[in-house]
């Protein structure tokens, strides 16, 4: 039986940008993270002190869509004005001058496990793969965005959501596997369990509730996970304690959080439970003014 754990209180607050955050990728090793803003730039931050190790600027437009390789070495970040640049996941040097890879807003940025493609969604409802050595587009594009995407573990998987359905695709084949409704509107955010063998779903404030999927059979298992009264538009599955003894009894959990497209005020750092404010300034968990948004933590 799930159970649902509410959590206001802030651990730790991070403050250095000069406009709203409006995106966050935290590394493997759980030390440092990558926040984007609306201010047009990344910052590098140290998660233990709370210090900015780098300010990160390329961008000519709002920063909305991170992601880091998973090895480290690499972050991939996405504006509004459809161009993506690659940074050095040690030092956050820019790899490349932003690229032009969509014509509208980038929602979602994902990289292949092994880290040799990039693939990238946006709201001119494509999504594409870019190999992450010379930055040309690599095979056909899929025709379908534009909210998330997300490689599976074992990278033989790619999740996509549409306005109406989750799609799922071969990414070296670009072939559909499967297709299914999944929420009862819009589809807004995708994570896979560690192991693979769950995907979980959120919806918008018509079905704001978390949906697990079976990847074998493509059913959802048991109810709905409930909670949130607004869209669910991140979600992730991760010990919610550092410690691994304790990471080992609390494998089983996950935590999302929700917030109104139209306010910014409420976003999610994804694996280190925090989430930022209209001011700039990062919590660990929500301290918003508004309780009915506060970041929530599931156990099975």
């Amino acid at each position: 039986m799930s159970q649902l754990i509410p959590s206001t209180t802030p651990l730790r607050t991070f403050g250095d940008h000069e406009d709203t955050v409006r995106a966050v990728a935290v590394f493997p090793d759980r030390r440092r993270m990558v926040t984007g803003s609306r201010d047009k730039t990344l910052r590098l931050w140290d998660l233990e002190t709370g210090v900015v190790l780098k300010k990160m600027e390329g961008h000519s437009s709002h920063v909305e869509a991170l992601a880091v390789s998973r090895d480290g070495q690499m972050i991939a970040s996405g504006d509004i004005g459809g161009e993506f640049i690659a940074w050095h996941g040690e030092n956050g040097e820019s790899l490349n001058k932003p690229i032009k890879v969509h014509f509208k807003y980038i929602y979602s940025v994902d990289f292949s496990p092994d880290g040799t493609v990039l693939a990238t969604c946006s709201d001119d409802g494509m999504t594409k793969f870019w190999c992450t050595k010379t930055w040309q587009m690599q095979g056909d594009p899929i025709k379908y965005g534009p909210y998330c995407i997300r490689y599976s573990p074992p990278g033989d998987l790619l999740a996509i959501t549409t306005d109406s359905n989750i799609q799922i695709y071969n990414p070296g084949t670009r072939e559909r596997v499967a297709s299914f409704k999944g929420h009862t509107k819009h589809n807004l955010s995708l994570a896979w369990t560690p192991d693979g063998t769950r995907l979980l779903s959120g919806g918008d404030e018509d079905d704001p509730t978390i949906r697990e999927w079976d990847p074998l059979t493509w059913q959802q298992v048991g109810l709905p996970w409930e909670g949130h009264t607004d869209s669910i538009w991140a979600t992730s599955p991760t010990p919610v304690v550092p410690s691994a003894q304790e990471a080992k009894r609390s494998a089983s959990r996950f935590f999302v959080a929700s917030w109104p497209r139209l306010h910014p005020n409420y976003l999610l750092i994804i694996n280190h439970v925090r989430k930022f404010q209209n001011k700039n300034y990062i919590f660990e968990q929500d301290v918003g003014n508004r309780k009915s948004k506060s970041t929530n933590y599931y156990t099975t």
